[in-house]
């Protein structure tokens, strides 16, 4: 699964812009704490560690490992492929950091738990949406 395919994009708020446009510059942009340094995400102005407002987002390594995945094999709408990966990624920053996504530029049968992936991203429209890919060795 690559190229540009026919999928949801969400509506951006103050909260989940940088998230869905930083891929622009090459960016994966989390939101993390300014006194605590934790990272949250799904992206919101307010620390559930420490209770903090000062919340802004930052870019990321990018690296992660697959969480955890399942295969789709049905083709929702026209132009989607019947078998692609849809993941949780733990971020390398900080594994509590679920990033849910496809896994591309692999057979989805090669996914497994633990494999090492990098951002990419898929321009749709004025948004980058991130994937995943496996790492090089």
């Amino acid at each position: 699964m690559s190229g540009s395919l026919p999928r949801p994009l969400p509506a951006l708020d103050r909260d989940n812009a940088a998230y869905w446009t930083g891929g622009e510059k090459g960016e994966l942009l989390i939101c993390r704490c300014g006194d605590c340094g934790y990272y949250v995400h799904p992206p919101v102005r307010f620390c559930p560690e420490c209770e903090s407002r000062d919340v802004a987002p930052q870019p990321v390594s990018g690296l992660g490992s697959v969480y955890t995945f399942t295969i789709n094999y049905k083709q929702w709408v026209p132009g989607l492929p019947e078998r692609y990966v849809l993941a949780l990624v733990a971020l390398a920053e900080q594994e509590d950091v679920l990033v849910p996504c496809n896994v591309v530029n692999c057979d989805p049968d090669a996914v497994t738990f633990g494999m090492p992936v990098k951002v990419l991203f898929e321009q749709c429209e004025d948004l980058w949406v991130p994937l995943f890919e496996p790492v090089e060795d």
